[in-house]
């Protein structure tokens, strides 16, 4: 699966984004996916994932929601109320067969697409 995120910006903050996943070679239904970002220095972090009925979001975060549109191929994080420490750069991955308590773990998964970047100004 070739993996295509988009939608990332500069917005202000208490602003919201809408980030895509966009797939294409296979379904992404059979896929777990997840969102991951990486600011400046830091390590990558996970944010969200999502199995084909379920998903799972980083409570940390809370005001990040993910979703899919199978019709669409897509997989979708919105942000909402952002800050400036949410600036990064975010990445999309998936991988079949990926379990619970691996969907935190970057190394869980072997397709990533290019990655966004979300400037948040403060």
């Amino acid at each position: 699966v070739q993996l295509q995120a988009s939608g990332g910006g500069l917005v202000q903050a208490g602003g919201s984004l809408r980030l895509s996943c966009a797939a294409s070679g296979n379904p992404l239904y059979s896929y777990v996916v997840a969102w991951f970002r990486q600011a400046p220095g830091k390590e990558r972090e996970f944010v969200a994932a999502i199995r084909r009925f379920t998903s799972n979001e980083d409570s940390v975060k809370g005001r990040f929601t993910i979703s899919r549109d199978n019709g669409k191929n897509t997989v979708y994080l919105q942000m909402k109320s952002l800050q400036p420490e949410d600036t990064a750069v975010y990445y999309c991955a998936a991988d079949r067969g990926v379990i619970t308590s691996s969907m935190r773990d970057s190394r869980a998964y072997n397709y990533w697409g290019q990655g966004t970047l979300v400037t948040v100004s403060s």
